[in-house]
């Protein structure tokens, strides 16, 4: 799961104090520990200047010291072999001369311990590919009662060459049981079908074995191609950062590239949706009017298997994940690429194109209204707080989210529900001037530097775009920009924060700043790019929302609680704390705080299926701590026991009875030019109708309508008596 939750922000600009000083004191680093007369490679810089930037400018650095260096040797090795399938304790008892070595090569130090470590890695690994081979060229039987650990944090290394033979004995089998039991239980499906031929369980048993050869002959394929030195450079640089903390990142310049794209929602490249599939990289849609579409000779099903930038000799795309070859496919506007492709009648053709700009609008913001019980409420659905930094007539979230306010508002919505859940952030001017949608003017969030005043971000605009009922959905990977903005909603009462019971808890802030050879710079770099952290959020009540988050206002138990994969469960998180308060003033919303929460909670707790959710997803967090059964019937009992689980929480996530959510009037068709991308959104609009939680949402903000026109009423009677 490494990476799988790393919710980024990406601000352009240093502030100014911190840039005058990175120009003004940058002098070329001179060599420590090391003779002159050994130029210092690619890896010394960039492992230089990365330990000067953490010394520096980092907002709460640890010394870089050999406990530190203890730490990066730790993490890794574990990024190297996290499964402990390669290494045995011999091999971390030789490495481990480099343990207190790290931070002497981060202050300048000839670079060795991960090239040592990697070597080491290298050599493993291809006696690994042998020890697979041999293991799968026997079949296994499943009837002895023996069990595997796959819970990689239980695991230690192994002694010696018998038992690292053993694990991996225990972890194949495991595969090839997942398949064969797959394969008896189509034959039982099928069995008795025209044309279906019933092979015995030997044949089946030898299916399953060549299944998992074909899987780990990708897998080590993979890594002869893509994890060279370069590779294990990268992710020991990260090592090192994220060991300060978990969102100080080293980027290499292409992954620079793709991460700017996301962020923006806009690239140059030639408008194919991939997909891995059985070690291929296949197309699966073509977006309607780009390069792919365009030239005529790309369809859907189509396998990519090289790519070649203009001229140059082609990539083969042979253990390439889908980020990695969307990598190589996109580039600069108007350059070359050329694709190798087989076609599904298995010819090869290969493809020029030119590459064009590609906007990502399905992941921009997007509304649809629902009606309930005679209300009428407005959804806006924001997936992120994207900006594009480049062009500034690019989308922005803020002015999107404005235009759906405004939809909503012309169709006389009577209030509205923002979704932030899975929102992981983005830019911090965004989210101010969003909340300042639905606020008057004043502070939104306290942005601190490690020695500096707290600065305080206000919304300057009096104007209100919307001062209806209003709550804000979040779920446990809600982080940084989506937690200043329920913050900022929940601290002024603006409207009700619903969820689960904390966001993510990403409270501090990172800027790119690239890697020079004699220079810092605001963009990426011939070395690649340090996403530093610089500085930390607090919210205008003084708290901080790093670890602890933003409380939801109202609980509902949801099925990602247990996953333990907040802000709070990394080790090397910086701590929460707090400052003073800033001046604001309150909202006054028109409805008491308690009585939604009591309306809400008996709904809950009256909700036979939110009881469930809460049980079944603390067990199923729990199984994947236990080891499994290599026994064959055992593994289909257990099997069984967890799919009927899945389904039965699968169901309870949805609706009995669905919602009535349809688009704008003026959105019906939004993409009818493009039927993969209307479907898409057709299939958007069903989900959420059978959303358990936004139905929730919705009561919610009909709660708020109640109270609102109970209390409108009231006040109309006694100006009434006044007469």
């Amino acid at each position: 799961m490494s990476g799988t939750l790393k919710y980024l922000l990406n601000m352009k600009r240093l502030p100014f104090v911190i840039l005058i000083v990175v120009a003004l004191s940058f002098v070329a680093f001179q060599t420590m520990g090391k003779s002159n007369t050994v130029p210092p490679s690619k890896y010394d810089k960039v492992l230089r200047l990365v330990g000067e930037m953490l010394m520096d400018y980092h907002f709460n650095p640890q010394d870089i010291n050999d406990d530190f260096s203890a730490k990066v040797f730790k993490k890794y090795i574990k990024e190297l072999d996290p499964e402990k399938t390669f290494f045995q304790k011999g091999d971390i008892t030789i490495l481990r001369k480099y343990e207190a070595r790290i931070d002497d090569e981060i202050k300048g130090s000839q670079v060795e311990s991960f090239l040592a470590a990697g070597k080491l890695f290298d050599q493993r690994m291809e006696e690994a590919a042998l020890l697979y081979k041999e293991i799968l060229a026997k079949p296994f039987e499943f009837a002895s009662d023996e069990d595997v650990q796959l819970d990689e944090d239980k695991l230690d290394f192994t002694a010696n060459a018998a038992e690292l033979k053993e694990r991996w004995r225990k972890k194949l089998k495991f595969s090839v049981l997942e398949r064969y039991a797959d394969l008896l239980e189509q034959r039982e499906k099928n069995k008795g079908k025209e044309g279906f031929v019933v092979k015995p369980d030997e044949e089946l048993e030898k299916e399953a074995r060549e299944k998992v050869i074909k899987t780990y002959d990708r897998y080590f394929d993979r890594f002869r191609a893509k994890f060279n030195d370069d590779d294990k450079f990268n992710v020991f640089v990260n090592a090192i950062t994220t060991t300060m903390d978990p969102h100080t990142e080293f980027f290499p310049p292409v992954d620079k590239r793709y991460f700017d794209e996301e962020m923006s929602g806009t690239f140059y490249g030639i408008g194919a949706t991939l997909q891995y599939d059985e070690g291929n990289i296949k197309i699966t849609s073509i977006v309607t009017g780009s390069p792919a579409y365009k030239s005529g000779e790309l369809q859907p099903g189509d396998v990519i298997q090289k790519v070649g930038q203009g001229s140059a000799e082609p990539v083969d795309l042979t253990g390439y994940s889908v980020t990695d070859a969307v990598k190589v496919i996109r580039g600069k506007q108007g350059t070359e690429v050329r694709l190798t492709v087989k076609k599904a009648d298995g010819t090869f053709k290969v493809v020029n194109l030119k590459r064009e700009k590609i906007v990502q609008d399905e992941a921009y913001a997007r509304s649809a209204i629902v009606n309930e019980n005679g209300s009428k409420i407005g959804y806006i659905f924001l997936p992120e707080f994207y900006a594009n930094f480049d062009d500034p007539n690019g989308n922005r979230s803020f002015t999107d989210v404005a235009k759906e306010v405004n939809k909503l508002k012309e169709e006389k919505v009577d209030g509205i529900v923002i979704d932030l859940r899975n929102n992981g952030g983005g830019s911090l001017y965004d989210v101010v001037q969003m909340a300042g949608l639905f606020i008057d003017e004043g502070p939104i969030v306290q942005v601190k530097d490690r020695d500096s005043k707290p600065t305080v971000l206000k919304d300057k605009d009096r104007n209100v775009l919307y001062n209806g009922p209003l709550a804000v959905m979040v779920n446990e990977f809600s982080a940084s920009a989506s937690e200043i903005f329920a913050a900022a909603i929940q601290d002024y009462g603006r409207g009700i924060v619903i969820g689960s019971t904390s966001t993510y808890g990403k409270g501090t802030v990172q800027r790119n700043i690239g890697l020079g050879e004699n220079a810092y710079s605001m963009s990426n770099s011939e070395l690649g790019t340090i996403k530093l952290t610089l500085q930390k959020f607090y919210r205008i009540n003084g708290g901080s929302t790093q670890m602890r988050g933003v409380t939801s206002d109202i609980v509902i138990p949801d099925n990602l609680e247990y996953l333990k994969l907040r802000e709070k469960d990394d080790p090397d998180a910086l701590p929460w704390d707090e400052i003073g308060k800033a001046s604001y003033n309150q909202w006054k919303p028109g409805y008491d705080l308690t009585t939604i929460k009591q309306l809400s909670n008996q709904r809950v707790e009256n909700d036979p299926a939110f009881k469930v959710i809460q049980e079944t997803t603390e067990w199923l967090s729990k199984q994947n701590e236990k080891p499994r059964s290599l026994n064959l019937e055992k593994y289909k009992e257990y099997q069984k026991t967890i799919i009927a689980t899945s389904k039965q929480l699968e169901s309870l996530l949805k609706l009995k009875t669905p919602l009535t959510v349809s688009a704008l009037p003026k959105e019906a068709n939004r993409w009818a030019d493009d039927k993969a991308k209307q479907d898409r959104f057709n299939n958007w609009l069903k989900d959420r109708q059978n959303d358990i939680y936004l139905d929730q949402a919705v009561k919610v903000v009909n709660d708020i309508i109640s109270q609102q026109n109970l209390a409108k009423e009231s006040s109309d009677n006694k100006t009434k008596k006044g007469f």
